[in-house]
């Protein structure tokens, strides 16, 4: 500071941002959450801005609290000292004039009850399917109905039933009575989404991962061959070579740069801890094109080395300069690096079931075995080489519907 004070900036100039400074400082230090919602509020258009401030406020004891339907407002508003309510007009698809609306029926009407209750009681030519569907993939109907995809699956219906209500609802009888809405009783469509498909969509609505993050389902999983976390990740000492890592995460996003012997790609990989740049020249991406895209979970054998800013000044900074040599998919990973697929079958061994389930994966690299367990005695079976299997991810998740997830485990 002193050094940049020398030329930065005459002395009425520092004064004037030196004291916003200091009153910025005061607030977020004696009112954060009011402090947060503000700047929140202030960027909620700009969603790279929006995940930089939710960040900051994390890392300083701030809940984001979701977006909801019943409780939140267009601005991001202050709940206490430490908890933010997420803004409903921060949500992409949506706009003020829609926001305002549900806000105004709510308040002359209370709470809505459901799914149903809302698409009745709102102005559809104001709340249209795709305002209905980016609230509900952003998390605002969770406090109806923690599941989203049921309620996503259901917004057409509700929206037909509530235009079907509101054409009978002023119909006549032949005694000149006004009818209330009558038909068929509708029910919300039954579906499901997978973790990794509710944070796409997720993302989708808000722009970054607000409730999780798609990497926490594979870092038990991975642990054994991703041992750093990206946020614990750091250069080697200088007199020192370029350091092998395995390192795990998502794709945030990819960008290229052309360089003299061709192109290569920069992406940015999160693991739920941090977020990091990460180099793939361009031999090394074509032998991987096919897995690298947006929101792809990657395990990414790298090196770290040190990059020294400013030059060899002893006062400029270090940051980490990271290259990819091998790239793996979820599937990959598990072919490269897993000794097998264990399944425990306890009290649900089932030979013709299992044989539909492991039926299309198989002659894949991965074994299989049995961990067997009965009153008197445990064994563990490994099936023939007849028996390996592909470890898709189709695989696994119809594994954990039929044994749960605790009994389906890879053994690295």
């Amino acid at each position: 500071m002193e050094k940049f004070a020398g030329y930065g900036f005459n002395k009425s100039h520092a004064a004037a941002y030196a004291l916003v400074a200091y009153q910025t400082a005061y607030m977020k230090a004696h009112h954060p959450a009011a402090f947060m919602a503000a700047n929140l509020s202030a960027v909620m258009d700009d969603t790279d801005k929006v995940q930089l401030f939710h960040d900051d406020a994390r890392s300083n004891d701030i809940e984001i609290l979701p977006p909801d339907i019943n409780t939140g407002e267009y601005r991001f508003v202050p709940v206490d000292r430490a908890r933010v309510r997420y803004g409903l007009g921060a949500i992409k698809g949506t706009g003020m004039s829609a926001i305002e609306s549900i806000l105004a029926v709510r308040a002359s009407g209370g709470p809505f009850r459901d799914l149903f209750d809302f698409c009745h009681r709102i102005d559809s030519r104001l709340v249209n399917r795709r305002v209905v569907e980016s609230l509900v993939r952003a998390g605002a109907f969770d406090s109806l109905d923690a599941n989203r995809a049921r309620t996503f699956a259901s917004v057409g219906v509700a929206l037909g039933a509530a235009e079907q209500a509101s054409r009978s609802i002023n119909q006549s009888n032949l005694f000149g009575a006004v009818e209330g809405p009558s038909g068929p009783v509708v029910s919300l469509v039954d579906a499901r989404w997978t973790e990794h498909e509710l944070l796409q969509h997720e993302k989708a609505a808000l722009g970054f991962y607000l409730s999780g993050h798609p990497f926490s389902a594979y870092r038990r999983e991975f642990g054994a061959v991703v041992r750093t976390p990206l946020a614990r990740l750091a250069p080697p000492p200088a007199d020192e070579p370029a350091r092998t890592v395995m390192l795990g995460g998502v794709v945030e996003s990819m960008r290229f740069q052309k360089t003299q012997t061709g192109r290569m790609m920069i992406l940015l990989l999160s693991d739920g801890t941090a977020t990091q740049e990460v180099t793939v020249y361009s031999e090394v991406f074509d032998q991987h094109r096919d897995i690298v895209r947006d929101d792809a979970v990657l395990i990414i054998e790298a090196k770290v080395r040190a990059f020294r800013r400013g030059g060899d000044d002893a006062e400029a900074g270090v940051s980490l300069r990271i290259a990819a040599e091998r790239l793996y998919d979820v599937a990959g990973a598990r072919a490269r690096f897993a000794r097998g697929l264990r399944l425990a079958m306890n009290g649900e061994a089932n030979v013709t079931r299992l044989r539909q389930l492991l039926g299309p994966y198989l002659k894949g690299p991965c074994p299989v075995s049995i961990d067997y367990r009965n009153g008197k005695a445990r064994c563990e079976l490994w099936l023939g080489e007849q028996w390996s299997v592909s470890p898709d991810d189709r695989l696994v998740r119809a594994l954990h519907d039929w044994l749960r997830p605790d009994n389906v485990q890879f053994v690295y």
